[in-house]
């Protein structure tokens, strides 16, 4: 458990150590680097639509799965992501990502708001695998958590 609390402090310190780097990077880097965060950002869609399914019983619960899918998310969270976040691979200057400027701007709360997702997920690994009712209790918080980040650093769909 220290080890994945460790993370989740790397996750926010990276989040906000990004905001130090030089700018310099060539658009095949931030091009690549908006593609990787894409990534991660979708290996979060799967297991949070596993969870989903689950909370909205839209799917059966299935306590192995639902704690396989919070684990997944808790390794996931866990990852180094500083070269995911390069300044300057925002939607204003690259093309084909949702990353709003507001990320890498003086003031951001974006490392503030991994550490409250990172907390959102362990929480979410505590309660999976426990029973419905649990997993349903942890999803409103991870939800939310998420929702936070995307309102004030993700482009939205309208």
């Amino acid at each position: 458990m220290r080890n994945y609390m460790m993370a989740g402090l790397a996750v926010g310190a990276l989040s906000v150590a990004t905001l130090a780097f030089a700018d310099g990077h060539n658009e095949k880097q931030l091009a690549s680097a908006a593609k990787a965060r894409q990534a991660h950002m979708q290996l979060y869609a799967f297991h949070l639509g596993t969870l989903g399914a689950m909370a909205k019983e839209e799917a059966p619960y299935d306590a192995e799965a639902a704690q396989t899918a919070a684990d997944g998310l808790v390794a996931i969270a866990g990852l180094p992501q500083g070269g995911y976040w390069l300044p300057g691979s925002d939607n204003e200057s690259i093309e084909k990502t949702r990353a709003l400027p507001a990320i890498w701007a003086d003031g951001s709360e974006v490392g503030t708001k991994g550490k409250e997702f990172y907390e959102a997920v362990l929480a979410m690994q505590s309660a999976a695998g426990t029973d419905l009712d649990a997993l349903k209790a942890a999803m409103g918080p991870l939800g939310e958590s998420c929702g936070a980040c995307h309102k004030d650093y993700r482009q939205s769909d309208n």
